[in-house]
């Protein structure tokens, strides 16, 4: 490696550390409360969901073994996207690899230097950099803020305008004002397109997201959802009319260019959305930990946000703190996410707790027993300061 490549890599390592935003890897560990992952209605540990994997990968192989548009498109993936459509009350789905590769999909695909597009300021990452490939002029309003979106809008002079929103807001856990969005994109005939990552499964009389079956596809006409969250396996999917997705075939590179599913994975995920929708008692016993968890700690003084969703932010502000924090509940056998900047805006390091179906109150209190230790030590601190 030439030195200057070292050096840039070597500042590049030093800023981070010195401002303790270092991330480290941790290996997941099999008696450590897990109050960090995504896993919502505990369905990635179901023994339906994975035996359906098994089946699947002795039935259809390990792999998929080309592109969509080779020979990898098998009919377990059509059996997919079309339960997917009628899930979320669409015409047609589509599937993808991740999440991730969904949104740059969907934005390369639909936009290009002509296009304007509006973006919520705390979208998902994905969101950002899908809007950056796609080469179209971006602008972000503020958080839910539908007059600044709506000053945006009118002043933009562009035929195609794309309002972009995520439905749960990933650091924060509260919900898109999707009703609003709807209103103001089609008072300047934008389309809208919505993430509904940490939604699907979750919200919805049918588990089927903040979007769903509430507002058709003329209402959202683009609706993203990822499977690897609630849904317990892993992929992504796009749906909405027929012609959307006809596009995203012909001119989304992420779909286009990549290896199709393991057919394994779509099997099993067939499988995990059976149980939500025949099975909603998985969705109440996430409200009633989330209710639990939200009343015990506000009972004894933890910063908590407005969230009702599974995602409960606690707002440290210090990046320091944050860690210090997360570091001492670890020890305790608890797990939580430490999110700090560029994740979220400086001074808003936070623990990112997320509930879960399979948690019981037992699980709970001792979760809030180890937060409760961290103010604890913190009081005790500043009295001796």
């Amino acid at each position: 490696m030439s030195k200057a490549w070292q050096q840039r890599l070597a500042d590049a390592r030093a800023h981070r550390q010195q401002t303790d935003r270092w991330r480290t890897r941790q290996v997941a560990k099999s008696n450590t409360l897990d109050f960090a992952g995504n896993d919502y209605l505990d369905l990635a540990k179901d023994p339906r969901v994975f035996e359906a994997q098994a089946e699947g990968a002795r039935r259809f192989g390990a792999g998929a073994g080309a592109s969509h548009l080779v020979s990898g498109h098998l009919e377990v993936h059509d059996a997919l996207e079309e339960a997917l459509a009628r899930w979320t009350g669409r015409e047609r789905a589509l599937l993808f690899s991740t999440g991730y590769m969904a949104n740059l999909g969907v934005l390369q695909a639909l936009a290009d230097r002509h296009t304007a597009i509006f973006q919520d300021r705390l979208n998902h990452a994905s969101l950002i950099d899908g809007a950056a490939l796609s080469g179209a002029r971006s602008r972000r309003f503020h958080h839910r803020d539908a007059i600044d979106l709506e000053s945006l809008l009118a002043r933009s002079e562009c035929a195609h305008k794309l309002v972009v929103s995520d439905g749960v807001f990933s650091m924060d856990g509260d919900v898109a004002d999707i009703a609003t969005l709807v209103e103001v994109s089609q008072q300047h005939s934008a389309w809208l397109m919505i993430d509904d990552a940490h939604g699907v499964g979750v919200l919805g009389d049918n588990g089927s997201g903040c979007v769903g079956s509430s507002w058709n596809s003329a209402e959202v006409p683009i609706l993203v959802g990822t499977l690897g969250k609630a849904l317990g396996t892993a992929g992504a999917f796009v749906a909405g009319d027929a012609a959307l997705i006809d596009h995203l075939i012909q001119f989304s590179r992420s779909y286009i260019y990549t290896t199709a599913q393991p057919p394994a994975i779509a099997t099993a995920t067939l499988t995990a959305l059976e149980i939500v929708q025949s099975e909603p008692e998985h969705r109440t016993n996430l409200n009633t930990n989330i209710a639990y968890f939200r009343r015990e700690a506000l009972r004894v003084g933890l910063p908590l946000t407005t969230s009702v969703t599974p995602i409960q932010p606690l707002i440290l502000g210090d990046e320091a703190r944050t860690l210090h924090w997360a570091v001492q509940l670890r020890q305790k056998g608890v797990q939580v996410g430490a999110i700090r900047p560029p994740t979220v805006a400086k001074g808003e390091a936070r623990l990112r707790i997320t509930l879960s179906a399979r948690h019981q109150e037992g699980d709970i209190d001792r979760l809030l027993e180890a937060l409760a230790a961290c103010q604890r030590e913190e009081v005790a601190c500043h009295a001796n300061a």
